[in-house]
């Protein structure tokens, strides 16, 4: 299988790998987004998720980060895609993403696991996430849902 990478290294940049995690939940015909906020302005739409810490699997971080970004718990259901992706933080540091994308099922709010004052959850249908996600791996993921049926029991 080959995996995609998305974004324009700037040269001179180093971007090591960094193992992450996200989830595609579906609640009524929209999905869960986390709005990103910077501390000095501005923002970004993502998919939740993020890094993979070590000793975690994949779906562990993905279900650990959904909590902790937006405030639900989520029951991983299937692989969707992996998508690779030179990222800059707002903070400057530099990563290329290796991404592991997964439908998910949403079992609850759980505002009690939300520890990220930065983001925000949203729910938006799955046509206006492909228009406003900000990383284009994130796009492409969303776009390989929709082409399986969303259902990867």
């Amino acid at each position: 299988m080959t995996i995609p990478q998305f974004g324009e290294p700037e040269p001179g940049r180093s971007y090591p790998d960094r193992p992450a995690a996200f989830v595609i939940v579906e609640r009524d015909g929209r999905i869960a987004m986390a709005r990103v906020t910077f501390e000095g302005g501005g923002g970004r739409l993502d998919l939740p998720g993020g890094g993979i810490d070590p000793g975690e699997t994949p779906q562990q971080a993905a279900i650990r980060e959904c909590g902790e970004e937006v405030g639900l718990a989520v029951a991983v259901e299937g692989e969707v895609a992996r998508a690779d992706h030179f990222f800059t933080n707002e903070d400057g540091s530099s990563v290329n993403t290796r991404g592991v994308f997964f439908a998910a099922r949403l079992e609850a709010a759980a505002p009690h696991l939300k520890i990220e004052d930065d983001h925000a959850l949203e729910w938006m249908t799955p046509h206006e996430a492909l228009v406003r996600l900000d990383r284009d791996s994130h796009v492409w993921a969303v776009a390989m849902w929709l082409r399986r049926g969303r259902d990867l029991r």
